[in-house]
């Protein structure tokens, strides 16, 4: 069993407890936390409470999360493009087109998989499909990712996701050319009541936030560089949407009509974390994919 004591903040007051949890970690479903609250592993300071209790600045919140079930996914051998790794943490260089972790139904190929055979001690905290997986990143986009090798570091990496201190930067190319140099996009983000595979903005949805600024113009497309300060599913695709300015090659949320990608020109460059044990501040930095470049020198030839 592992414990995780959070304090609600000022921002979050009032909002349902079901809510908050789901809004700690991506990959805890409202479902899952529901039960959660019902087996009584959830208590606010101190007390059982149920799911639709609203919650006030300052309370203590205790999540006794279960023990993560005997893990049947296959490790397989990858040739992984690690860039740091120690007792704790792992950070990896996902390539576009590599999901992330298993579901039902797609048990192979994914990055859990390769990181199951390089390393045999994984956090169990996420549960038989995805050990050590902290956030995750879509599968056609590229980039690094924070992987957790035990709880004690997954629950300080969780943390500072939830106090939004960790650095995740992304560039990007997008449909149209923005006028101004940066700017701020605050728009809530929920699932489509209309496409259960999609998201969009939301009034009722979890509270999203993307800084941008801009990198470099083309005739039709625009570079940038995005910063996340929250991080819902799709967020920086959704929200560029939002604004008028889809990611290029983006089939869920883009045009038709758009660059010959495979998937959107989306990259996550660069990421920075407090290590959980030594307390240092730790940044890295891949470069963009091939492909990606290709494309931005073909822009650049074309404008």
């Amino acid at each position: 069993m592992e414990y995780i004591v959070l304090q609600v903040t000022e921002e979050q007051r009032g909002e349902r407890l079901d809510k908050v949890l789901a809004e700690v970690n991506n990959e805890w479903s409202r479902s899952q936390v529901q039960q959660w609250i019902k087996d009584g592993a959830v208590t606010v300071n101190g007390q059982g409470v149920k799911g639709n209790y609203k919650t006030k600045a300052g309370d203590e919140i205790t999540v006794v999360v279960p023990e993560a079930e005997p893990l049947d996914v296959i490790p397989e051998e990858m040739n992984l493009d690690i860039y740091y790794e120690d007792q704790d943490v792992l950070v990896v260089n996902k390539p576009s087109g590599m999901v992330v972790h298993p579901a039902p139904g797609h048990t192979t190929g994914t990055l859990v998989n390769g990181l199951m055979a390089h390393c045999k001690d994984l956090s169990g905290i996420n549960g038989v499909m995805r050990p050590g997986i902290v956030h995750r990143i879509d599968k056609d986009t590229s980039g690094l990712l924070m992987v957790a090798k035990n709880d004690m570091a997954h629950e300080s990496l969780v943390n500072q996701l939830v106090a939004k201190t960790v650095t995740r930067r992304y560039k990007a190319i997008v449909h149209g050319v923005i006028p101004h140099d940066t700017g701020t996009i605050d728009a809530p983000i929920g699932r489509d009541k209309h496409d259960r595979q999609s998201m969009t903005v939301e009034e009722n949805g979890k509270h999203a936030v993307t800084h941008f600024h801009v990198l470099e113009r083309f005739t039709d497309f625009t570079f940038v560089e995005c910063q996340l300060e929250t991080g819902r599913t799709h967020q920086i695709r959704v929200h560029m949407k939002y604004i008028g300015y889809p990611l290029a090659g983006d089939p869920k949320y883009g045009p038709k009509k758009t660059l010959d990608l495979n998937g959107q020109a989306l990259h996550a460059g660069i990421l920075g974390f407090v290590h959980p044990r030594t307390g240092e501040y730790l940044e890295f930095e891949a470069p963009l994919p091939q492909e990606f470049e290709e494309t931005l020198e073909k822009l650049r030839r074309q404008s």
